[in-house]
């Protein structure tokens, strides 16, 4: 019968290294796990850093349209060919947290939808203290521009008399400007004038009127709809304002400006070139508004809005496309061989704190329906808002 050796001396130490090893392995895993944890938890934080950073870009865009809303309008449908712009690109920006910072890129889809999309990075990617790369999210946001609402557009709309003399022509045909292209299918024929049911229009001479009616007496038209257009009163558009002039006699002076192949926005007389929409000022539609009295306009061409908080007199073949709202009265004369053209939509409101208020529209005065001029000027000066569904989208 054999025997077992009894000496068992050294089995604690074995055992004790054995536990040692376990313990040890149980530790590093924890430490492993914990480490892994940790990373992933702030791999996740500076994402969603980095995630809010994105969307703060993208609404400080939306937020500062206004100041950028004739930079944004210059752009041609994406994608355009060179030279003509389709993007603009966002700069490097400092999130107002200081949480980290964003960039991208707006296109223009067409005249009402634009797209941002723009790159949050968070702070801690951006000072380099964590190797790897950094963190960061990228954002698409779709915007449509508010255009103004003018309720029943009409060629002239008007808050008091209207005499019509000479050979002036008032249409509300829908008429594209010469030489303006993707106007889309023409609008539905519109009055020709449009004036609250105690108004008179009466005519000298051999003037035309043309329109579904030519005269419509509107019993919901009331003075409220000379100074307020949907969530924009005539204030607002007022303080918005791209070019500001004191009420004077333009004579000849309004005309396209341009520096070398570039519109020259800075120069106050320059209201665009609806003559030459392909041109350098082809694009630019500028708010206008000229204070005081006694304002008289007798060319050259000009687009946008233009807001008049006096009278109007427009003397021979000025060239105007978009929205003109006019506090006081309008008067036309002359025009000869070069007649004057307001294609789009004439507002007066013929206020009765002014002395003159009726409107006398004589020479070769045409003032024709555009729906093509009204909502290019519109939009032009609309400020952008968010979708208001399936508007956001995140991208890789």
């Amino acid at each position: 019968m054999k025997h077992g050796v009894k000496n068992e001396r050294g089995m604690a130490l074995a055992l004790a290294i054995v536990a040692l090893v376990v313990v040890g392995a149980l530790i590093a895993g924890a430490l492993f796990s914990a480490t892994q944890e940790q990373r992933a938890g702030e791999n996740v934080r500076r994402a969603l850093a980095s995630f809010g950073v994105a969307e703060e870009g993208a609404y400080d865009i939306i937020r500062g349209w206004d100041k950028n809303r004739l930079t944004y309008a210059a752009l041609y449908p994406y994608p355009a060919q060179w030279p003509a712009r389709d993007a603009v690109v966002i700069d490097t920006t400092t999130s107002a947290g200081r949480t980290g910072s964003y960039s991208g890129t707006l296109f223009r889809l067409n005249d009402a939808l634009y797209v941002i999309d723009v790159t949050g990075r968070d702070a801690v990617s951006l000072a380099g203290r964590l190797q790897g790369g950094g963190a960061s999210q990228r954002i698409g946001l779709l915007v449509r521009i508010k255009p103004l609402v003018l309720g029943s557009p009409a060629a002239l709309t008007s808050g008091g008399a209207s005499v019509l003399g000479g050979n002036a022509s008032i249409d509300g045909t829908d008429q594209v400007p010469p030489g303006w292209t993707g106007c889309g299918p023409a609008d539905s024929t519109r009055a020709g004038v449009r004036t609250q049911t105690s108004n008179t229009v009466s005519t000298q001479g051999h003037p035309t009127v043309t329109g579904n009616p030519p005269v419509l007496k509107d019993p919901t038209l009331a003075d409220s709809s000379f100074s307020v257009y949907g969530d924009v009163t005539y204030a607002d558009l007022a303080r918005q304002a791209d070019i500001t002039l004191p009420a004077q006699n333009f004579s000849s002076a309004i005309a396209p400006a341009v520096s070398g192949s570039t519109c020259n926005k800075s120069v106050l007389t320059n209201w665009g070139s609806p003559t030459d929409p392909t041109g350098p000022c082809g694009q630019y539609f500028p708010i206008i508004r000229i204070t005081g009295t006694g304002a008289a306009i007798s060319g050259q061409e000009g687009q946008g809005i233009l807001l008049v908080d006096g009278s109007l007199n427009v003397q021979g073949g000025l060239q105007f496309s978009g929205v003109v709202i006019i506090k006081g009265s309008l008067r036309t004369t002359g025009g000869g061989g070069n007649p004057a053209h307001i294609w789009g939509a004439v507002i007066v409101q013929d206020t009765v704190s002014l002395s003159d208020t009726t409107n006398t529209i004589s020479g070769n005065a045409n003032l024709l329906y555009s729906k093509c001029a009204i909502t290019r000027a519109l939009n032009n000066a609309a400020v952008g808002s968010m979708m208001r569904s399936r508007g956001w989208v995140q991208l890789f």
